[in-house]
Order: C-alpha cells, then structure tokens, then sequence
C-alpha cells in the first residue's frame, strides 16, 4: 500500500482536507466516464446493427442490379449498354456534417443535394426495359452506399472514442482513486498516531504534575 501514497504529500490536516477534495472528484468523474462509456457502446452496438442490417440489404440488393445489368448485356450486348453508360446524369454532391453523442463528434454524411429522381438520358428505341431497371436499381444503391459509409464514419470514430474513455477510466479506477484513497488513510493514521502520543505526553505531565504537588 506504501507504494501507492502519493509522492510529497505531508501528513497535515490541511493536506487531508485536499486528498478528501481529490478522492471526491476523481470518484464523480469515474462515474461519469462510466455513465458516458456505458452510453458510448449502448450506442456503438446500435450503429453495428444497423451496419449490419443494412449490408444485408445491400448484398440482395446488389444481386438483383447486376443481375438486371447482365440480362441487359445479353440482350443489347456489352458495348452498347457502356455507351448508354456514359450518358448518366449528375447526381449532385455529398455534404460533410457532425453529430454530436456525449460530447463526441461523430462524422455525418448529408444526402440532401443527390439527386432521388434520375431519368435516363439514352433513347428507349435502341435499349431495352432491363437496362432501366438496371439504372434504377443502381441509382438507388447510390443513396444506400453513402448510408453504409455514414454508419461506418460513426463506427469509427466511436471506438476511438470508447477506448479513450476506457483508458481514462481505468487509470482512474486502478491508479488515481487507490493512490488518493491510500494517501488518505495513511495521512489519517499519521493524524491519529500524533493524537495518541499527544494525548500520553499530556497524560505524563499531568501525571508529574500531580506527583509533585504531593510531594509539597
């Protein structure tokens, strides 16, 4: 326990009212680390669901486009549907934002400028049906991706956070609070020690004292 007490620290009752103070303070911020990692990783695990939820979605999602994109490609052949390939319109742009959980800003992806409503731009005489398909069914996976990229952002960026929230606790938890609570009952016990020797010593003198009151 000796190796724990703080170094410097004097045994005095103004130096115990300040470790009292500490101990205090580092116990309310354990708690609050605690309650924010606690509320960290509720949230993490929220967003991994989702991740994965949505990575599901996106796997059939992907099998049906390429599936329409190949049945395109067969009826028009490859080099025709890579023209019309080229005529896509302009989807607009992405906006980079934050969110705020517990105090951590977690990376946003804003969808508002993409365009939803995409017409295509090839002819309908020299295409076929499956190749619009195809379109949409790619352009819709466009909103979808950047949902997966938006949800991955916030995985990130919250297991940084959630390991900086453990380290802290822990430091708090297996060194400042043993080392405060150490200091304390060691100054607590060098306190009581001085009360005992002061209380023997006045006990003494009044002993002697007295004893030489008798004796005149």
């Amino acid at each position: 326990m000796a190796e724990q007490i703080l170094e410097g620290v004097s045994p005095t009752r103004m130096e115990l009212l300040e470790i009292r103070k500490k101990l205090t303070l580092a116990e309310k911020g354990h708690k609050l680390l605690e309650e924010k990692r606690d509320a960290l990783v509720e949230k993490f695990f929220d967003i991994i669901d989702k991740r994965n939820n949505l990575s599901k979605e996106l796997n059939e999602e992907f099998s049906k486009s390429f599936l329409s994109l190949i049945q395109a490609q067969m009826i028009l052949g490859e080099n025709k549907v890579e023209e019309a390939s080229h005529l896509t319109e302009y989807l607009g742009e992405i906006n980079l934002e934050h969110d705020n959980i517990m105090g951590v800003k977690i990376p946003k992806i804003g969808t508002e400028n993409i365009k939803t409503d995409i017409k295509p731009r090839y002819g309908f005489y020299e295409t076929c049906s499956k190749l619009d398909d195809a379109q949409q069914q790619f352009h819709h996976l466009v909103s979808r991706l950047i949902e997966l990229a938006d949800l991955e952002g916030g995985i990130k960026a919250l297991t940084v956070e959630i390991e900086k929230t453990k380290r802290r606790v822990n430091v708090l938890e297996n060194n400042l609070i043993p080392s405060l609570q150490a200091t304390r009952k060691y100054i607590e016990m060098q306190l009581e020690e001085r009360e005992r020797e002061d209380f023997f010593r006045r006990k003494r003198i009044k002993a002697l004292m007295e004893s030489k009151k008798e004796e005149k």
